[in-house]
Protein backbone atom coordinates (compact mmCIF):
# COMPACT_ATOMS: atom_id res chain seq x y z
CA UNK A 1 0.00 0.00 0.00
CA UNK A 2 1.08 3.35 -0.53
CA UNK A 3 1.42 6.38 1.64
CA UNK A 4 2.23 9.88 2.39
CA UNK A 5 6.45 10.97 1.46
CA UNK A 6 7.68 12.12 5.23
CA UNK A 7 8.92 15.33 2.97
CA UNK A 8 7.40 18.01 0.64
CA UNK A 9 3.90 17.02 -0.19
CA UNK A 10 1.83 18.07 -3.56
CA UNK A 11 -1.55 20.04 -3.48
CA UNK A 12 -4.31 18.16 -4.30
CA UNK A 13 -6.39 19.64 -7.10
CA UNK A 14 -10.17 21.25 -6.17
CA UNK A 15 -11.84 21.58 -9.35
CA UNK A 16 -11.91 20.29 -13.09
CA UNK A 17 -9.89 22.88 -14.21
CA UNK A 18 -7.13 21.92 -11.92
CA UNK A 19 -7.35 18.67 -12.99
CA UNK A 20 -7.31 19.19 -16.45
CA UNK A 21 -3.95 20.40 -18.47
CA UNK A 22 -4.84 19.62 -21.35
CA UNK A 23 -5.24 23.05 -23.50
CA UNK A 24 -2.47 25.12 -21.63
CA UNK A 25 -0.13 23.97 -24.08
CA UNK A 26 -2.49 24.33 -27.29
CA UNK A 27 0.30 26.24 -29.55
CA UNK A 28 3.31 24.51 -27.95
CA UNK A 29 5.28 21.64 -29.30
CA UNK A 30 5.18 18.42 -27.43
CA UNK A 31 7.18 15.18 -27.21
CA UNK A 32 5.58 12.40 -28.37
CA UNK A 33 6.74 10.19 -25.43
CA UNK A 34 5.88 12.88 -22.70
CA UNK A 35 7.45 12.43 -19.27
CA UNK A 36 4.94 12.83 -16.63
CA UNK A 37 3.55 15.95 -15.50
CA UNK A 38 5.39 17.66 -13.02
CA UNK A 39 3.05 18.52 -9.64
CA UNK A 40 3.15 21.45 -7.77
CA UNK A 41 4.84 21.55 -4.50
CA UNK A 42 3.46 22.43 -0.86
CA UNK A 43 5.07 22.48 2.46
CA UNK A 44 2.72 20.78 3.87
CA UNK A 45 1.44 17.38 3.77
CA UNK A 46 -2.08 16.31 2.90
CA UNK A 47 -3.71 12.95 4.42
CA UNK A 48 -4.07 10.59 1.41
CA UNK A 49 -7.74 10.59 0.34
CA UNK A 50 -9.73 7.38 -0.32
CA UNK A 51 -9.07 6.54 -4.10
CA UNK A 52 -11.79 6.19 -6.74
CA UNK A 53 -11.47 3.41 -9.13
CA UNK A 54 -12.51 3.83 -12.31
CA UNK A 55 -11.54 0.30 -14.16
CA UNK A 56 -13.70 -2.43 -13.69
CA UNK A 57 -13.76 -3.68 -9.71
CA UNK A 58 -17.45 -5.15 -10.33
CA UNK A 59 -17.50 -5.37 -6.19
CA UNK A 60 -17.70 -1.81 -6.08
CA UNK A 61 -19.38 -1.43 -9.81
CA UNK A 62 -22.50 0.37 -8.45
CA UNK A 63 -20.23 3.17 -7.37
CA UNK A 64 -18.06 3.18 -9.65
CA UNK A 65 -20.58 2.57 -12.52
CA UNK A 66 -22.73 5.58 -10.83
CA UNK A 67 -19.57 7.66 -11.26
CA UNK A 68 -18.76 6.95 -14.41
CA UNK A 69 -21.83 7.06 -16.24
CA UNK A 70 -24.22 9.49 -13.89
CA UNK A 71 -23.54 12.46 -13.37
CA UNK A 72 -21.31 14.28 -10.46
CA UNK A 73 -22.73 16.15 -7.73
CA UNK A 74 -22.43 19.41 -9.53
CA UNK A 75 -25.44 18.16 -11.96
CA UNK A 76 -27.79 16.78 -8.90
CA UNK A 77 -29.27 20.17 -8.75
CA UNK A 78 -29.62 20.82 -12.65
CA UNK A 79 -31.08 17.57 -12.80
CA UNK A 80 -34.66 18.63 -13.49
CA UNK A 81 -33.66 20.94 -16.08
CA UNK A 82 -33.52 19.38 -19.71
CA UNK A 83 -31.41 22.10 -21.38
CA UNK A 84 -28.80 22.75 -18.37
CA UNK A 85 -25.46 22.22 -20.34
CA UNK A 86 -23.64 18.80 -18.64
CA UNK A 87 -20.72 19.40 -15.99
CA UNK A 88 -18.26 17.11 -16.02
CA UNK A 89 -16.81 15.03 -13.20
CA UNK A 90 -14.67 15.99 -10.48
CA UNK A 91 -13.89 12.65 -9.69
CA UNK A 92 -12.80 11.51 -12.79
CA UNK A 93 -10.94 14.37 -13.34
CA UNK A 94 -9.22 13.75 -9.92
CA UNK A 95 -8.89 10.23 -10.51
CA UNK A 96 -7.06 10.52 -14.35
CA UNK A 97 -4.76 13.90 -13.10
CA UNK A 98 -3.64 11.34 -9.65
CA UNK A 99 -2.42 8.84 -13.03
CA UNK A 100 -0.78 11.23 -15.18
CA UNK A 101 1.11 12.36 -12.51
CA UNK A 102 2.31 9.31 -11.33
CA UNK A 103 0.17 9.71 -8.20
CA UNK A 104 1.88 12.40 -6.44
CA UNK A 105 1.92 12.17 -2.22
CA UNK A 106 2.22 8.47 -2.24
CA UNK A 107 5.39 6.25 -1.64
CA UNK A 108 5.85 2.62 -2.22
CA UNK A 109 6.15 0.67 0.99
CA UNK A 110 6.09 -3.23 -0.30
CA UNK A 111 9.09 -4.69 -0.21
CA UNK A 112 11.29 -4.42 -3.49
CA UNK A 113 11.74 -8.75 -3.78
CA UNK A 114 7.61 -8.61 -3.24
CA UNK A 115 7.11 -8.70 -7.12
CA UNK A 116 3.18 -10.49 -7.09
CA UNK A 117 2.07 -9.12 -10.44
CA UNK A 118 5.45 -9.82 -12.23
CA UNK A 119 5.76 -13.60 -11.21
CA UNK A 120 1.76 -14.03 -11.91
CA UNK A 121 3.45 -13.20 -15.36
CA UNK A 122 5.87 -15.25 -15.00
CA UNK A 123 3.65 -17.99 -14.14
CA UNK A 124 4.55 -18.87 -10.94
CA UNK A 125 1.82 -18.09 -8.55
CA UNK A 126 -2.05 -18.00 -9.27
CA UNK A 127 -3.90 -15.43 -8.88
CA UNK A 128 -6.01 -14.89 -5.71
CA UNK A 129 -8.65 -15.54 -4.37
CA UNK A 130 -9.37 -18.25 -7.89
CA UNK A 131 -6.43 -19.67 -7.99
CA UNK A 132 -5.87 -19.73 -11.37
CA UNK A 133 -2.44 -19.42 -13.73
CA UNK A 134 -2.22 -16.68 -16.16
CA UNK A 135 -1.48 -19.83 -18.76
CA UNK A 136 -4.93 -21.11 -18.11
CA UNK A 137 -6.31 -17.97 -17.76
CA UNK A 138 -5.14 -17.48 -21.58
CA UNK A 139 -5.49 -20.41 -22.69
CA UNK A 140 -8.86 -21.96 -21.44
CA UNK A 141 -10.81 -18.52 -20.37
CA UNK A 142 -10.09 -17.33 -24.10
CA UNK A 143 -13.63 -16.93 -25.91
CA UNK A 144 -15.80 -17.84 -23.20
CA UNK A 145 -17.54 -14.32 -22.61
CA UNK A 146 -19.65 -15.88 -20.18
CA UNK A 147 -16.98 -16.36 -17.56
CA UNK A 148 -14.62 -13.03 -18.47
CA UNK A 149 -18.53 -11.20 -18.37
CA UNK A 150 -19.00 -12.56 -15.28
CA UNK A 151 -16.18 -13.37 -12.95
CA UNK A 152 -14.98 -9.92 -11.12
CA UNK A 153 -11.21 -10.91 -9.74
CA UNK A 154 -9.37 -11.59 -12.54
CA UNK A 155 -8.80 -7.96 -14.15
CA UNK A 156 -7.26 -6.39 -11.64
CA UNK A 157 -4.26 -9.16 -11.95
CA UNK A 158 -4.43 -9.19 -15.71
CA UNK A 159 -4.21 -5.48 -15.66
CA UNK A 160 -2.39 -4.55 -12.97
CA UNK A 161 -1.74 -0.64 -11.87
CA UNK A 162 0.04 1.50 -9.22
CA UNK A 163 -3.59 2.03 -6.71
CA UNK A 164 -5.21 -0.31 -4.70
CA UNK A 165 -8.80 -1.79 -6.15
CA UNK A 166 -11.11 -4.05 -4.29
CA UNK A 167 -9.97 -7.30 -4.64
CA UNK A 168 -7.27 -6.81 -1.71
CA UNK A 169 -5.48 -10.23 -2.76
CA UNK A 170 -4.61 -8.30 -6.00
CA UNK A 171 -1.62 -6.07 -5.41
CA UNK A 172 -0.53 -2.34 -6.69
CA UNK A 173 2.51 -1.94 -8.53
CA UNK A 174 5.74 -0.54 -7.46
CA UNK A 175 8.21 1.58 -9.46
CA UNK A 176 10.79 -1.13 -8.84
CA UNK A 177 8.56 -3.92 -10.28
CA UNK A 178 7.16 -1.45 -13.55
CA UNK A 179 10.61 -1.26 -14.71
CA UNK A 180 11.65 -4.91 -13.61
CA UNK A 181 8.60 -6.19 -15.75
CA UNK A 182 9.24 -4.26 -19.00
CA UNK A 183 12.87 -6.25 -19.06
CA UNK A 184 10.74 -9.44 -18.58
CA UNK A 185 9.91 -10.40 -22.03
CA UNK A 186 7.66 -13.39 -20.85
CA UNK A 187 5.77 -11.39 -18.81
CA UNK A 188 5.23 -8.67 -21.90
CA UNK A 189 4.23 -11.52 -24.42
CA UNK A 190 1.74 -12.70 -21.53
CA UNK A 191 0.73 -8.91 -20.94
CA UNK A 192 -0.10 -8.41 -24.98
CA UNK A 193 -1.46 -12.07 -24.82
CA UNK A 194 -4.40 -11.23 -22.39
CA UNK A 195 -4.72 -7.42 -24.31
CA UNK A 196 -5.43 -9.10 -27.37
CA UNK A 197 -8.43 -11.28 -25.28
CA UNK A 198 -9.75 -8.64 -23.80
CA UNK A 199 -9.92 -6.94 -27.07
CA UNK A 200 -11.69 -9.70 -28.71
CA UNK A 201 -14.30 -9.89 -25.93
CA UNK A 202 -15.18 -6.56 -27.09
CA UNK A 203 -15.22 -7.03 -30.38
CA UNK A 204 -11.79 -5.34 -31.96
CA UNK A 205 -8.70 -7.13 -33.00
CA UNK A 206 -5.17 -6.01 -32.50
CA UNK A 207 -3.88 -5.73 -36.26
CA UNK A 208 -0.04 -4.22 -35.92
CA UNK A 209 2.83 -4.08 -33.17
CA UNK A 210 2.11 0.11 -33.29
CA UNK A 211 -1.54 -0.39 -31.62
CA UNK A 212 -3.55 -0.08 -34.54
CA UNK A 213 -7.31 -1.63 -34.03
CA UNK A 214 -9.96 -2.68 -35.91
CA UNK A 215 -13.47 -4.79 -35.88
CA UNK A 216 -13.16 -8.20 -35.38
CA UNK A 217 -15.14 -11.45 -36.96
CA UNK A 218 -17.78 -11.44 -34.23
CA UNK A 219 -17.72 -6.96 -33.22
CA UNK A 220 -21.47 -7.23 -33.93
CA UNK A 221 -22.92 -9.45 -30.87
CA UNK A 222 -19.79 -7.86 -29.04
CA UNK A 223 -20.49 -4.24 -29.89
CA UNK A 224 -24.15 -4.87 -29.09
CA UNK A 225 -23.43 -6.62 -25.98
CA UNK A 226 -20.62 -3.71 -25.14
CA UNK A 227 -23.36 -1.09 -25.31
CA UNK A 228 -25.94 -2.14 -23.33
CA UNK A 229 -23.05 -3.48 -20.27
CA UNK A 230 -21.56 -0.45 -19.05
CA UNK A 231 -19.68 -1.72 -16.53
CA UNK A 232 -17.45 -3.24 -19.13
CA UNK A 233 -16.22 0.65 -19.93
CA UNK A 234 -14.53 0.52 -16.23
CA UNK A 235 -12.30 -2.26 -17.17
CA UNK A 236 -11.35 -0.88 -20.35
CA UNK A 237 -10.62 2.33 -18.81
CA UNK A 238 -8.14 0.08 -15.96
CA UNK A 239 -6.55 -1.60 -19.46
CA UNK A 240 -5.70 1.44 -20.64
CA UNK A 241 -3.93 3.22 -17.54
CA UNK A 242 -2.53 -0.39 -17.01
CA UNK A 243 -1.28 -0.35 -20.75
CA UNK A 244 0.55 3.27 -19.83
CA UNK A 245 2.41 1.68 -17.18
CA UNK A 246 3.74 -1.48 -18.66
CA UNK A 247 5.37 0.44 -21.46
CA UNK A 248 2.60 0.62 -23.93
CA UNK A 249 1.74 4.17 -23.73
CA UNK A 250 1.70 4.53 -27.81
CA UNK A 251 -1.22 1.86 -27.95
CA UNK A 252 -3.98 4.35 -25.96
CA UNK A 253 -4.70 6.57 -28.65
CA UNK A 254 -5.51 3.96 -31.45
CA UNK A 255 -7.86 1.90 -29.57
CA UNK A 256 -9.92 5.38 -27.88
CA UNK A 257 -10.09 6.73 -31.50
CA UNK A 258 -11.76 3.87 -32.71
CA UNK A 259 -14.22 3.60 -30.09
CA UNK A 260 -14.94 7.16 -30.49
CA UNK A 261 -15.22 6.53 -33.95
CA UNK A 262 -17.76 3.64 -33.45
CA UNK A 263 -19.63 6.13 -31.09
CA UNK A 264 -19.80 8.73 -32.89
CA UNK A 265 -20.07 8.64 -36.73
CA UNK A 266 -21.06 4.71 -36.66
CA UNK A 267 -23.09 4.75 -33.66
CA UNK A 268 -22.91 1.12 -33.12
CA UNK A 269 -21.92 2.25 -29.63
CA UNK A 270 -23.23 5.25 -28.70
CA UNK A 271 -23.68 4.41 -25.04
CA UNK A 272 -19.86 4.57 -24.50
CA UNK A 273 -19.12 7.85 -25.97
CA UNK A 274 -19.63 9.44 -22.38
CA UNK A 275 -16.93 7.43 -20.54
CA UNK A 276 -14.45 7.56 -23.80
CA UNK A 277 -14.55 11.31 -23.48
CA UNK A 278 -14.76 12.01 -19.69
CA UNK A 279 -12.19 8.38 -18.62
CA UNK A 280 -10.40 6.94 -21.94
CA UNK A 281 -8.98 10.40 -23.45
CA UNK A 282 -7.78 11.59 -19.97
CA UNK A 283 -5.59 8.09 -19.48
CA UNK A 284 -3.22 9.39 -22.25
CA UNK A 285 -0.44 11.50 -21.31
CA UNK A 286 0.61 13.77 -24.12
CA UNK A 287 -1.45 16.48 -24.58
CA UNK A 288 -1.20 16.88 -27.79
CA UNK A 289 -2.38 13.34 -28.55
CA UNK A 290 -5.11 14.78 -26.08
CA UNK A 291 -6.43 17.86 -27.81
CA UNK A 292 -6.82 15.28 -31.49
CA UNK A 293 -8.88 13.03 -29.85
CA UNK A 294 -10.94 15.99 -28.19
CA UNK A 295 -11.20 17.90 -31.49
CA UNK A 296 -11.85 15.03 -33.45
CA UNK A 297 -14.90 13.87 -31.53
CA UNK A 298 -15.96 17.67 -31.24
CA UNK A 299 -16.36 17.81 -35.05
CA UNK A 300 -18.62 14.92 -34.95
CA UNK A 301 -20.13 15.48 -31.34
CA UNK A 302 -24.37 15.76 -30.98
CA UNK A 303 -25.71 17.98 -29.29
CA UNK A 304 -22.71 19.97 -30.62
CA UNK A 305 -23.92 22.63 -28.26
CA UNK A 306 -23.29 20.16 -25.41
CA UNK A 307 -19.35 19.42 -26.07
CA UNK A 308 -17.77 20.23 -22.47
CA UNK A 309 -14.12 18.74 -23.27
CA UNK A 310 -13.22 21.84 -25.70
CA UNK A 311 -10.95 24.94 -24.73
CA UNK A 312 -12.49 27.01 -21.85
CA UNK A 313 -12.53 29.96 -23.50
CA UNK A 314 -12.86 28.76 -27.61
CA UNK A 315 -15.79 26.02 -26.58
CA UNK A 316 -18.22 28.53 -27.96
CA UNK A 317 -16.49 29.86 -30.93
CA UNK A 318 -15.25 26.52 -32.68
CA UNK A 319 -18.32 24.83 -31.78
CA UNK A 320 -19.89 27.66 -34.47
CA UNK A 321 -16.95 27.29 -36.40
CA UNK A 322 -17.67 23.54 -36.87
CA UNK A 323 -19.41 23.10 -40.57
CA UNK A 324 -18.40 26.92 -41.27
CA UNK A 325 -16.29 27.00 -44.79
CA UNK A 326 -12.76 29.15 -43.83
CA UNK A 327 -12.59 32.42 -45.33
CA UNK A 328 -9.18 33.92 -47.01
CA UNK A 329 -7.96 36.54 -44.89
CA UNK A 330 -8.05 38.86 -47.97
CA UNK A 331 -11.87 38.81 -48.54
CA UNK A 332 -12.23 39.46 -44.25
CA UNK A 333 -10.02 42.35 -44.49
CA UNK A 334 -11.54 43.72 -47.39
CA UNK A 335 -15.15 42.93 -45.61
CA UNK A 336 -13.91 44.99 -42.35
CA UNK A 337 -12.71 47.92 -44.63
CA UNK A 338 -15.59 47.88 -46.60
CA UNK A 339 -17.60 47.37 -43.17
CA UNK A 340 -15.54 50.55 -41.79
CA UNK A 341 -16.43 52.71 -44.72
CA UNK A 342 -20.00 52.37 -44.81
CA UNK A 343 -19.89 53.20 -40.76
CA UNK A 344 -18.06 56.21 -41.90
CA UNK A 345 -20.82 57.01 -45.00
CA UNK A 346 -23.13 56.58 -42.62
CA UNK A 347 -21.49 58.86 -39.94
CA UNK A 348 -21.05 61.83 -42.51
CA UNK A 349 -24.72 61.57 -44.21
CA UNK A 350 -25.89 61.89 -40.13
CA UNK A 351 -23.49 64.96 -39.54
CA UNK A 352 -24.57 66.45 -43.17
CA UNK A 353 -28.06 66.01 -42.70
CA UNK A 354 -28.17 67.45 -38.71
CA UNK A 355 -26.11 69.90 -40.04
CA UNK A 356 -28.59 71.06 -43.07
CA UNK A 357 -31.14 70.39 -40.61
CA UNK A 358 -29.78 72.71 -37.81
CA UNK A 359 -29.06 75.31 -40.46
CA UNK A 360 -32.64 74.87 -42.04
CA UNK A 361 -34.34 75.60 -38.49
CA UNK A 362 -31.49 78.45 -37.99
CA UNK A 363 -32.83 80.22 -41.22
CA UNK A 364 -36.69 79.53 -39.89
CA UNK A 365 -35.95 80.80 -36.48
CA UNK A 366 -34.24 83.84 -37.87
CA UNK A 367 -36.97 84.29 -40.27
CA UNK A 368 -39.36 84.32 -37.64
CA UNK A 369 -37.11 86.70 -35.38
CA UNK A 370 -37.05 89.36 -38.55
CA UNK A 371 -40.71 88.87 -38.95
CA UNK A 372 -41.00 89.21 -35.08
CA UNK A 373 -39.43 92.51 -35.57
CA UNK A 374 -40.74 93.89 -38.44
CA UNK A 375 -43.93 93.28 -36.99
CA UNK A 376 -43.18 94.91 -34.13
CA UNK A 377 -41.34 97.73 -36.30
CA UNK A 378 -44.56 98.40 -38.28
CA UNK A 379 -46.37 98.40 -35.04
CA UNK A 380 -44.51 100.83 -33.69
CA UNK A 381 -44.77 102.91 -36.57
CA UNK A 382 -48.24 102.51 -36.70
CA UNK A 383 -48.56 103.50 -32.90
CA UNK A 384 -46.18 106.44 -33.95
CA UNK A 385 -48.37 107.53 -36.67
CA UNK A 386 -51.98 107.21 -34.97
CA UNK A 387 -50.37 108.80 -32.10
CA UNK A 388 -49.40 111.83 -34.31
CA UNK A 389 -52.70 111.83 -36.23
CA UNK A 390 -54.38 111.51 -32.94
CA UNK A 391 -52.20 114.75 -31.78
CA UNK A 392 -52.40 116.14 -35.08
CA UNK A 393 -56.25 115.76 -34.78
CA UNK A 394 -56.77 116.80 -31.02
CA UNK A 395 -54.20 119.94 -32.31
CA UNK A 396 -57.10 120.40 -34.85
CA UNK A 397 -59.85 120.51 -32.55
CA UNK A 398 -58.29 122.71 -29.96
CA UNK A 399 -57.13 124.96 -32.45
CA UNK A 400 -60.77 124.80 -33.54
CA UNK A 401 -62.28 125.14 -29.98
CA UNK A 402 -59.96 127.92 -29.62
CA UNK A 403 -61.33 129.84 -32.01
CA UNK A 404 -64.74 128.81 -32.11
CA UNK A 405 -63.74 129.86 -27.88
CA UNK A 406 -62.14 133.21 -29.22
CA UNK A 407 -64.83 134.01 -31.75
CA UNK A 408 -67.78 133.37 -28.69
CA UNK A 409 -65.49 135.88 -26.43
CA UNK A 410 -65.46 138.66 -29.18
CA UNK A 411 -68.73 138.50 -30.06
CA UNK A 412 -69.43 138.37 -26.48
CA UNK A 413 -66.92 141.26 -26.30
CA UNK A 414 -69.40 143.44 -28.76
CA UNK A 415 -72.00 142.46 -27.29
CA UNK A 416 -71.03 143.50 -23.75
CA UNK A 417 -69.60 146.70 -25.48
CA UNK A 418 -72.68 147.85 -27.47
CA UNK A 419 -74.52 146.90 -24.09
CA UNK A 420 -72.15 149.55 -22.14
CA UNK A 421 -72.76 152.26 -24.74
CA UNK A 422 -76.76 152.07 -24.18
CA UNK A 423 -76.20 151.71 -20.34
CA UNK A 424 -74.04 154.60 -20.06
CA UNK A 425 -75.32 155.43 -16.22
CA UNK A 426 -76.98 152.21 -15.25
CA UNK A 427 -74.44 149.60 -16.05
CA UNK A 428 -71.09 151.40 -16.26
CA UNK A 429 -69.66 150.28 -12.79
CA UNK A 430 -70.65 146.53 -13.45
CA UNK A 431 -69.41 146.58 -17.43
CA UNK A 432 -66.12 147.71 -15.78
CA UNK A 433 -65.96 145.20 -13.29
CA UNK A 434 -66.70 142.23 -15.10
CA UNK A 435 -65.14 142.89 -18.37
CA UNK A 436 -61.89 145.01 -16.67
CA UNK A 437 -62.49 147.66 -19.37
CA UNK A 438 -61.23 145.16 -22.04
CA UNK A 439 -59.25 146.25 -24.92
CA UNK A 440 -57.78 144.61 -27.95
CA UNK A 441 -54.57 144.40 -25.99
CA UNK A 442 -56.90 142.98 -23.53
CA UNK A 443 -57.93 139.96 -25.99
CA UNK A 444 -54.62 138.94 -27.15
CA UNK A 445 -53.43 138.85 -23.83
CA UNK A 446 -56.55 136.39 -22.93
CA UNK A 447 -56.06 134.60 -26.42
CA UNK A 448 -52.51 133.33 -24.88
CA UNK A 449 -53.42 132.52 -21.69
CA UNK A 450 -55.75 129.81 -22.75
CA UNK A 451 -53.03 128.70 -25.21
CA UNK A 452 -50.98 128.56 -22.54
CA UNK A 453 -53.65 126.56 -20.60
CA UNK A 454 -54.72 124.24 -23.41
CA UNK A 455 -50.97 123.30 -23.73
Amino acid sequence: MGSLLSGVSVKEPATVEDCDSTWETDSEPELQDPAPEPPAPLPAASARPEETRQEGEEVEGGREAAAAAAPGPEQIDDATELTTKPKRSFYAARDLYKYRHQYPNFKDLRYQNDLCNLRFYKNKIPFKPDGVYIEEVLNKWKGDYEKLEHNHTYIQWLFPLREQGLNFYAKELTTYEIEEFKKTKEAIRRFLLAYKMMLEFFGIKLIDKTGNVARAANWQERFQHLNESQHNYLRITRILKSLGELGYESFKSPLVKFILHEALVEDTIPNIKQSALEYFVYTIRDRRERRQLLRFAQQRYTPSEHFIWGPPRKQKLEGNKTGKKPTSPVSSHNSYISKHKKWRDSKNTSITSSSSSKTAEEKKVELTRNGEKNNQCGTETNCEAAKQSNSEKNSDTESQNFKSEEVLSLSDKKENVSHSKKDKGKDGENLSQDCGNPTVTDTEDLILQCRHILC
